[in-house]
């Protein structure tokens, strides 16, 4: 599975490489955020285009992904600037229109592969046809955005209620690659990272965003290293999927009650 490290950082972006991170997510997304996220307890990313060529240079083997803004007039501009700057991959978060990912599309030109962000209830309920165009490269499914836009009360409860497992359906009738959510360290976790890491294999999700745990938004390396050995935590995390991996249907079946089970409690204390 791809691990995906979110910072701005190149001495961060350097060090996670050289520890076992697939790939590097710099997040240039505002537009509409703060509104959206502002009153909750999420982190809000304040990086810039510069950034991402930074990152490029400091990069030697992982992947560069880009998280651009929602599509909007200056975005065939922006994906301009990002592939100029170096991005292997562009995600596109809060879809409002099949039309806006054929945009995006497009304007990539396969310049880069191109990841759509399924974050909204339009492009949950249009994910089959996003998945199946061609220049789709893979999905992601982002579970802040769109629990909020449904109404959950916690933003697991999509993975619960099964309606992960439908929307990954449709993707897997493309044949298109995929990855959802954030994972804590293992042990780590309102819901323990190791029952979210046995749904991502149980789903054949292939990346996954290690989630504030793994940076306590530490902005050097000497501050990563005083919260952790993250190197360790990287191996935790790869030992326990493998382990999961050794596991039979049935048993990543009884992880998923788990799951729903430990769910439906969060919720029930809200």
């Amino acid at each position: 599975m791809k691990l995906m490290f979110i910072t701005n950082q190149p001495d961060l972006a350097r060090y996670a490489e050289q520890k076992g991170v697939d790939r590097i997510f710099v997040d240039l997304e505002t537009l509409g955020k703060y509104e959206r996220q502002g009153h909750r307890d999420t982190l809000i990313s304040r990086h810039t285009v510069d950034d991402v060529q930074a990152i490029r240079y400091a990069l030697t083997t992982s992947e560069l992904l880009v998280r651009i803004n929602p599509w909007n007039i200056n975005s065939a501009a922006e994906i301009e600037e990002v592939i100029a700057c170096g991005a292997d991959l562009i995600m596109l978060p809060m879809i409002k229109s099949l039309a806006e990912v054929q945009m995006a599309g497009h304007c990539i030109g396969g310049r880069a592969r191109f990841m759509p962000l399924i974050e909204t209830v339009t492009s949950a309920e249009h994910i089959g046809e996003i998945a199946a165009l061609p220049y789709v490269d893979e999905l992601y499914i982002g579970l802040n955005d769109l629990h909020l836009e449904l109404k959950c009360r916690f933003m697991f409860e999509p993975l619960a209620n099964g309606m992960i497992d439908k929307m990954v359906a449709a993707i897997q009738r493309a044949g298109k690659p995929f990855g959802f959510g954030g994972i804590a360290r293992v042990g780590e976790g309102i819901v323990p990272a190791e029952f979210i890491l046995g749904e991502h294999v149980r789903l054949g999700s292939s990346s996954v965003i290690l989630s504030r745990t793994f940076h306590r938004q530490a902005d050097t390396v000497d501050l990563l290293k005083s919260f952790m050995d993250f190197e360790m935590e990287v191996k935790k995390l790869r030992q326990k999927e493998q382990l999961l991996r050794g596991k039979n249907a049935q048993e990543l079946e009884e992880n998923r009650q788990q799951l729903v089970a430990i769910v439906k409690q969060i919720v029930k204390g809200k």
